[in-house]
């Protein structure tokens, strides 16, 4: 099993920043994917933006340019840097981790932004 913690989400007027950390513990042998994704009031969880273990990222359209995902494998963290925040963000922020084949998810964290 994995735990995740996330933390760091608040509230931000629009045009600020925020910064995202996901801390994974537990049994973690190979993680394959770590990435966010998010859910907004009424809408379907959607992917934000996700690193492979070879590094390599994928954003998606509506973050590009202004999110940017890292990790730091030594303490087994998973950063969201968020800048250039607009109102369309607000969402519930979750971490994930694929392993083995294996889903595991975070609590989420609330990122509101206003006008």
């Amino acid at each position: 099993q994995v735990q995740l913690v996330e933390s760091g989400g608040g509230s931000v007027q629009s045009g600020g920043s925020l910064r995202l950390s996901c801390a994974a513990s537990g049994s973690i042998l190979g993680i394959d994917v770590m990435g966010w994704y998010r859910q907004a009031p009424g809408k379907q969880r959607e992917m934000v933006t996700i690193i492979t273990s070879s590094d390599s990222t994928t954003y998606a359209d509506s973050v590009a340019g202004r999110f940017t995902i890292s990790r730091d494998s030594a303490k087994k963290t998973m950063y969201l840097q968020m800048n250039s925040l607009k109102p369309e963000d607000t969402a519930i922020y979750y971490c994930n981790v694929q392993q083995f084949g294996d889903d595991y998810w975070g609590q989420g964290t609330q990122v509101t932004v206003s006008s």
